[in-house]
Formats: structure tokens, C-alpha cells, sequence
């Protein structure tokens, strides 16, 4: 993909204007698709985000509920209340920590592993065919700028 060119004044083409612009409108796409998808599967959008979080944490297969209020870019005391949602629909477990008895983990049950790996593939599929027909913007790019 062609990088952002930035004009002698330092401004912006009309060209990185209409490649942001796509860009917004595929991830839009993508949203709007997993908000259908994740709503026919009988869970809603954060539901899945959050059990992704869990699956995809780095370097184990449970986190805290501060560590997915920062992955989920949330509140606290909202994560706390899409966990107790999750919990009650059976997707994912909390429990007390071994090592350290203030802390709580939350990890999937093997219902929250089935739903989530049914959706992720769904996903998967879904980001594949976007990348096809997408000219995402370069974020080396955008960081240089």
C-alpha cells in the first residue's frame, strides 16, 4: 500500500484523506459484522471482546478484571458487571488466586472456549476478505508522521 504523503506544508493529500477515510469505513464493516454475528450467536459484542481478551491474554488463560478493563479500553466497575453477565450465561469462571488470595481471576469455561472459537473463526474469515478488498493505512506510516 502506498504510504501517507505529507504536502511541502505539512499538511495532509486529498489522497491520505480518502485512504483514512476507507480505512474507517472497513473497520466499521468489521464492526458492524461482529455485532451481527456475535448477536445471532446469542452473545452480544463485548461479550465476545471480552472472551477474546481472555483467550488471547499473553502468557496464560486467565486475567484480572483490571487487566481486561485496560484490553477492553473500559471501566472498572463495567467490567465487573460484563463478567457477572458472562458468568451467569455460563462463559467464563472466576476464582480466587493461589498466590495471591486478594486477587480474582477470570477464565473461560469450556462453554466460553466452544462460543468463542465458533466466533473467532467467523472473525477470521470475515478480516481475511476485508485485508482483499482494503487499503489499510500503514501504521509505521501514521507513527512517523
Amino acid at each position: 500500500m502506498k504510504k501517507l504523503r505529507a504536502k511541502a506544508d505539512g499538511g495532509m493529500s486529498k489522497a491520505d484523506f480518502e485512504r483514512l477515510a476507507h480505512f474507517r469505513y472497513q473497520l466499521r464493516r468489521f464492526l458492524r459484522f461482529s455485532e451481527e454475528v456475535t448477536r445471532a450467536n446469542g452473545v452480544t459484542s463485548l461479550q465476545y471482546q471480552l472472551m477474546l481478551q481472555l483467550k488471547g491474554f499473553p502468557g496464560r488463560d486467565w486475567a484480572t478484571v483490571g487487566e481486561l478493563a485496560e484490553r477492553l479500553q473500559a471501566k472498572h466497575h463495567g467490567v465487573v458487571a460484563l463478567v457477572s453477565r458472562c458468568e451467569a450465561a455460563g462463559l467464563v469462571r472466576r476464582s480466587i488466586s493461589g498466590s495471591d488470595k486478594r486477587r480474582v481471576e477470570v477464565g473461560l469455561t469450556s462453554k466460553g472456549n466452544e462460543c468463542l472459537r465458533r466466533l473467532a473463526k467467523l472473525h477470521r474469515a470475515e478480516l481475511l476478505s476485508l485485508r482483499c478488498e482494503s487499503g489499510v493505512p500503514d501504521p509505521a506510516a501514521l507513527r512517523a508522521r
